[in-house]
């Protein structure tokens, strides 16, 4: 039969067909019969954590709560130290990355919002690798090995 209940679950079918009946213990406080057994004792299932339901109780459990912070704090101190490592630097004070993260993040956003006018302005949608040389090099920054002299030579 399709709906048959896995031998491992034994009470009364939730399908109206009658079940094999599990065995009580001799020293279980609650019978099947007593109005206090829930239905789940009822069918041999054990409650698990989310019985009580989201909400309900002093402790109910709460899950998957999304803590909102800043995305920079995604450039992890490691990454900072690397980046210093690369420029140099041989030894760095524990009070700089908040420093480092609140200068990346202006930089990114000052380079971002010259792309985005760039864009708007061409009627695109779409942010380019060459939107991103352009404006880099109209802030005075260029990327080097993006010249169009470097473009076609291998």
């Amino acid at each position: 039969m399709v709906n048959e209940r896995p031998r491992q679950f034994f009470g009364a079918s939730r399908f109206g067909g009658a079940g094999p009946s599990r065995p009580q213990a001799s020293g279980s406080t609650l019978s099947a019969g007593s109005p206090s057994a829930s239905r789940a004792n009822k069918l041999g299932l054990g409650l698990g954590k989310g019985a009580a339901g989201l909400g309900k109780g002093k402790g109910g459990l709460k899950r998957h709560i999304k803590i909102q912070r800043d995305t920079i704090y995604g450039v992890t101190k490691g990454d900072i130290r690397r980046l210093a490592r690369r420029g140099g630097v041989k030894r760095i004070s524990a009070t700089i990355y908040d420093d480092v993260r609140q200068v990346l993040k202006e930089r990114l956003a000052r380079i971002l919002r010259d792309c985005c006018a760039v864009v708007e302005s061409s009627g695109r949608k779409t942010v380019s690798v060459t939107d991103v040389v352009f404006t880099l090099r109209r802030l005075g920054n260029p990327i080097y090995g993006f010249e169009p002299a470097f473009l076609n030579h291998r």
